[in-house]
């Protein structure tokens, strides 16, 4: 009898850590595999007209559309058996307009589309759609609060914050948003991130027990612009 316990404790001892050694292998697979945060496409210290030339602020005003790949979407961990797993899903469904002042970014107003964030991953795409209840709020909005002096970007990088109203599931917040912004050679190339409390917009992050979703994250968005 001492035997076969001895057996069934060493068996469950080996199946436990397979369990755990596989858990951190996947996490590990999958968290190589994750895409990098959006971010700009060359963020130097030095102009980025395109020509390597200053931006002149007077062409820098006016107003800006959102064009052609620009992105947007979420960044959150997912526990799996106490292993982290970084989950990201992107859409390049994103429209909206921004406007500069002078030296101010003085307006933006950007939507995204959440019915086609995607992962790598179906059935969480199709759960996801479930828990932002995008039957009845198909979209995500920012739209900014104050203006923002992004003087840097005519010789450089803009690295600023700007404060605005984000709404997630029909449910509006004011964020805070860390903002990067450089002219191109197409125009204005702007990037984002604002960490976020999904419960704060009355998102339930699902938890099935094995795994469970952190109740924070980070909405990132890669904005190219265009007058």
């Amino acid at each position: 009898m001492k035997k076969k316990l001895i057996i069934a404790v060493i068996a469950l001892v080996v199946v436990v850590a397979a369990v755990v050694g596989g858990t951190a292998l996947y996490a590990k697979i999958e968290n190589d595999k994750a895409p990098e945060e959006l971010g700009l496409s060359t963020p130097t210290a030095s102009a980025s007209t395109g020509t390597g030339e200053t931006a002149d602020p007077a062409d820098l005003a006016g107003d800006w559309t959102i064009a052609d790949g620009s992105q947007a979407g979420y960044r959150v961990d997912e526990v799996l058996n106490g292993q982290d797993v970084t989950v990201v899903g992107r859409t390049e469904d994103v429209d909206g307009t921004l406007t500069i002042d002078g030296t101010e970014l003085s307006a933006a107003d950007i939507t995204v589309s959440m019915t086609t964030v995607a992962t790598d991953n179906s059935n969480r795409d199709s759960q996801f759609l479930d828990i932002l209840k995008t039957a009845e709020n198909p979209t995500s909005t920012f739209t900014l609060t104050e203006p923002v002096d992004i003087s840097a970007v005519s010789s450089g990088v803009a690295s600023v914050e700007a404060v605005g109203d984000l709404t997630i599931a029909g449910v509006t917040k004011s964020v805070t948003v860390a903002l990067e912004a450089q002219t191109t050679a197409d125009g204005v190339e702007v990037s984002g991130t604002i960490p976020v409390t999904f419960s704060d917009f009355g998102v339930d992050a699902p938890d099935l027990g094995f795994v469970k979703v952190e109740d924070s994250g980070t909405v990132e968005m890669l904005l190219q612009l265009t007058k």
